[in-house]
């Protein structure tokens, strides 16, 4: 079976371009002519292009069989917001108009997000809950709901689409917007995040980056059209991964917390330079709105019908660690 995969180059995509080729696909990634493809494996081919171009994705496409489409703008923040609708959402229309032209192609395996679908209580929610379409924390939430708006009519109109919603994804890899644990570890371990980040009444859905790309080599296999997947994990607060890091390293625990009007105000601050000045805040007034609400999802569809499964997460939260202490970018 061949596979095209866009966002290759990407923190996911690249572990997703690895699985496949550790389980013999034939793979091809799509990347752009800026990609960095150095940690691509010789054996992929790859497909110059762009989500924003159709014509590049109709010619990426032939003879495939199938499709993963992980490629997105994946931050909380960014100086140029129009970019989430143009990537997310258009790229999402482009590359379901390129299937109309390549007739090869059999499955449509869709990478979303729990963003997508939406805030929760305490109790996690399945795969029917739909996000109210109101009060975003962040563009990219919100380009995630009208990305999930256009998969969910393609679906009801015939594509052979597995729509997949990944949690916050963690673990070795790429130090990318998209592993926002690795960056939360180095400004901790750097003295940048002296404290905790409000009372910690958040949760956020952790999982490990190779348990959900198996999930999506699962779903190429057993996924069934037309559905939609949680691949999600233990729903943690931030504070909570300042605790474990601290008992795995045996270093000191935060010993004091930050209110969360303080990281908000501090956040608006930075952003403002950030765009006079082109660099990435450490905070952003986003990122304390995500810290607001609760994210908790059931991944039991997805654990009966693919066989996903993630790891418990101060297994997961252990391997990171050695690897940024290997990369001498933290100490303890």
């Amino acid at each position: 079976m061949k596979v095209l995969v866009t966002g290759g180059t990407g923190y996911l995509g690249g572990r997703i371009v690895l699985a496949l080729v550790h389980a013999s696909y034939e793979v091809r990634a799509l990347v752009r002519k800026t990609s960095n493809v150095k940690d691509i494996p010789q054996q992929v081919e790859l497909a110059y292009g762009d989500v924003r171009d159709v014509q590049s994705l109709v010619a990426a496409f032939e003879g495939c069989d199938a499709v993963i489409h992980t490629g997105a703008m994946v931050s909380s923040w960014s100086p140029t917001p129009s970019l989430y609708y143009k990537v997310n959402v258009e790229g999402l229309e482009n590359v379901i108009e390129a299937l109309k032209h390549a007739p090869t192609v059999k499955k449509l395996i869709y990478t979303s997000s729990y963003f997508a679908v939406g805030p929760t209580g305490d109790q996690p929610v399945d795969e029917s809950q739909v996000h109210p379409g109101k009060d975003f924390t962040s563009d990219y939430e919100k380009s995630k709901y009208l990305a999930d708006i256009v998969a969910r009519d393609a679906a009801n109109e015939g594509v052979p689409i597995v729509m997949l919603y990944p949690g916050t994804i963690y673990g070795p890899g790429k130090l990318t917007a998209g592993n926002l644990i690795a960056d939360i570890l180095i400004e901790r371990f750097n003295g940048r995040i002296p404290g905790y980040s409000g009372p910690g009444n958040d949760r956020n859905p952790f999982c490990n980056v190779d348990d959900v790309a198996y999930g999506h080599l699962a779903a190429l296999d057993r996924g069934r059209v037309g559905e939609r997947y949680f691949l999600c994990g233990e729903a943690l607060a931030i504070n909570d991964v300042l605790n474990f890091a601290a008992d795995f390293t045996e270093t000191s625990r935060p010993r004091f917390t930050i209110p969360l009007w303080f990281l908000a105000a501090s956040g608006h601050a930075l952003a403002f330079f950030a765009r006079l000045f082109k660099f990435m805040p450490v905070i952003t007034p986003e990122a304390v709105a995500v810290m607001r609400k609760k994210w908790v999802y059931s991944s039991e569809k997805a654990r009966q019908e693919l066989g996903y499964e993630s790891r418990p997460f101060k297994e997961g939260l252990a391997e990171v660690l050695v690897w940024l202490k290997d990369l001498s970018l933290i100490k303890y």
